[in-house]
């Protein structure tokens, strides 16, 4: 059987990873198969349409999408079929989702993908990985669009940073918010999101219902329905550290849920590899139990650590979320312009650089008698955190970004990719937001608070409206007075300017403009 490289599938190790060996041939491990969808063409169309910002495209039903765009029995025929002739078995297939998950041993995989699978140490520990192209056979090439989950090193990292101790880094003016003072003082319009649904994509960690019910009762808030989904094998498991994961998973519920205490939650956790990551979006997306309105991711990696196939699917089912009328807000990175990465390049962080969903950066806001006092850009320096934002090196500047320029190191040309990120709000974890964490009230920042803070007036607006306000970035930089200007400040190489800027894009929140304009 003849095999053809899969474009987009080359990986290379981790940085500072070392080669320790062979992975073991008789290890089990499971494979997401990502398979084309029907009538691409008409759902690139429509999703065109409303990045331009026609606002009378009918968003498509959960049920109308599935008879439209979900993958053909023939094509998932043929993915079983060439797994059966490799003894590798169907865990899971969904035609919605494009997705047929593979379950075999190591030394079956690589025969039936032609790759080499390998143990690799790095300062974070251990991971099963491979270098170069994955191979399928020629007859499934156009058929199949990604294999994600052959190499399991870890994908992303929460985008959070707990208050700082180090009275170097301390503001002697500093002071934390709660949620829905946060909500205050950019003029959220009064509401519960009630009859909405906020899914947040948690790669690790949980939570327990007592902390839970500890936090809203001293808000003196209602504490709102919260339901764990497990994604390939993971689930709410809590650590029962404020600086892991779980610091993650409580500050983006506990956000949602102060300040839109009507709204369903529901947490999807998975394994943190690009295919859990992946099956964990693309299940929210099409959950038609739990109906999702609304996406907050708060984890992410800058774009030169992803495979573009990796990328490109999970873009496409952000285009799928637009057609469906979900919006999806994703944190936009603590560590500057470089993104954490130690080139001396500028990076942006993914899945925030996405075209197809509402990339959320940071501020440092002050505040006094519900009145902003001021607001600038985050950046604590390299230890103490800054915002992301910049310009991708993968995706193409997209219709609603037309004509924006960027400013880096005092020099402004104009934008040709896509810039990082849209919108902002606080994220200084000096000025961050009072959560409790496994039993200890802490202060948290970092821009995995903006992603949930933008999901939960999304929820409220939803609400008012009457309606899924969908996909909004065309309507607000067509709109850029609904959001607060920030000029002052930067991130490291970008800087802060009036109108769009890759630090705190079109501004922070202004809650009843942004009600009245969508």
């Amino acid at each position: 059987m003849a095999h053809v490289p899969l474009k987009g599938s080359e990986r290379a190790p981790l940085p500072g990873a070392r080669l320790i060996g062979s992975a073991n041939p008789t290890e089990r491990l499971e494979v997401t198969v990502l398979v084309r969808r029907r009538a691409r063409a008409e759902l690139d169309e429509r999703v065109a349409a409303i990045s331009a910002g026609d606002r009378t495209v009918r968003r498509l039903t959960r049920d109308a999408f599935a008879r439209k765009h979900a993958s053909s029995s023939l094509d998932l025929g043929a993915v079983r079929r060439f797994a059966r002739t490799h003894g590798l078995a169907v865990a899971h297939s969904d035609a919605v989702r494009r997705t047929v998950m593979l379950s075999g041993t190591v030394a079956q995989f690589e025969a039936a993908f032609s790759v080499q699978l390998q143990q690799y140490e790095h300062p974070g520990g251990t991971y099963r990985g491979r270098t170069g192209l994955v191979h399928i056979p020629a007859e499934l090439d156009g058929i199949i669009e990604a294999v994600l989950g052959l190499d399991n090193r870890p994908q992303a990292r929460p985008h959070f940073r707990l208050r700082a101790t180090d009275a170097a880094l301390a503001k002697a003016d500093a002071g934390s918010f709660t949620p829905p003072q946060v909500a205050a003082l950019y003029g959220f319009p009064a509401g519960t999101g009630t009859g909405q649904c906020v899914a947040l994509i948690e790669l690790g960690g949980g939570f327990q219902p007592a902390d839970l019910a500890a936090y809203f009762k001293a808000l003196g808030i209602a504490s709102p329905k919260v339901t764990a989904v497990s994604v390939d094998h993971a689930a709410n498991s809590p650590t029962g550290s404020a600086n892991g994961p779980d610091g993650e998973v409580l500050l983006d519920i506990e956000v949602v849920g102060a300040i839109a205490p009507g709204t369903d939650i529901v947490v999807y956790f998975a394994p943190n590899t690009d295919a859990g990551f992946l099956d964990a979006v693309t299940t929210a997306i099409h959950d038609t139990q739990n109906r999702p309105t609304i996406l907050s991711i708060s984890w992410g990696s800058a774009e030169s650590g992803w495979t573009a196939q990796a990328l490109q699917s999970f873009d496409s089912a952000f285009q799928s979320a637009a057609a469906l009328g979900i919006s999806i807000c994703v944190a936009a990175g603590d560590s500057g312009s470089s993104d954490g990465v130690s080139d001396g390049q500028d990076h942006v962080d993914f899945p925030a650089s996405s075209p197809h969903v509402l990339s959320c950066g940071g501020t440092t806001l002050h505040g006094a008698a519900n009145a902003i006092t001021s607001e600038v850009v985050w950046n604590d320096g390299t230890a103490g955190g800054a915002t992301g934002g910049g310009v991708s090196a993968v995706f193409p500047q997209p219709a609603w970004q037309a004509g924006v320029k960027v400013a880096r190191r005092g020099v402004v040309t104009q934008l040709t990719q896509r810039g990082v990120p849209d919108v902002s709000g606080d994220a200084d974890p000096q000025t961050g937001y009072a959560v409790r964490i496994d039993g200890t009230d802490s202060v948290i920042g970092g821009t995995s608070a903006v992603a949930p803070l933008w999901a939960a007036l999304i929820a409220i607006i939803n609400q008012s409206s009457g309606k899924s306000v969908g996909f909004i970035n065309p309507q607000l930089y067509q709109s850029p007075g609904s959001l607060r200007d920030i000029s002052q400040g930067n991130n490291g190489d970008y800087d802060a300017a009036e109108g769009w800027d890759a630090c705190t894009g079109l501004g922070s929140p202004d809650g009843a403009k942004l009600l009245k304009l969508l």
